[in-house]
């Protein structure tokens, strides 16, 4: 019975701190824009992650597979 005593402020306690993280992160604009960042990830991202570095073209990739293994032939 006496650990209520310890029990009851302790969740009183934790309790005021999950609404102050609540209305912090809502404040803060957390909850501002939900579906942004799952319709992100559906998007093509074509611009090169390296700036100055071009990506591949895909004719010459394929061109170059097709010499490499002609010349594996031979």
């Amino acid at each position: 019975m006496d650990i209520l005593y310890l029990l009851i402020p302790l969740a009183l306690v934790l309790l005021v701190i999950a609404i102050g993280a609540f209305i912090w992160a809502s404040r803060s604009g957390q909850f501002d824009d939900l579906e942004g960042p799952a319709h992100r990830i559906l998007m093509d991202d074509d611009d090169p992650r390296i700036p100055g570095h071009k990506p591949p073209d895909a004719g010459t990739e394929d061109e170059a597979a097709a010499s490499d293994l002609k010349q594996k032939r031979d």
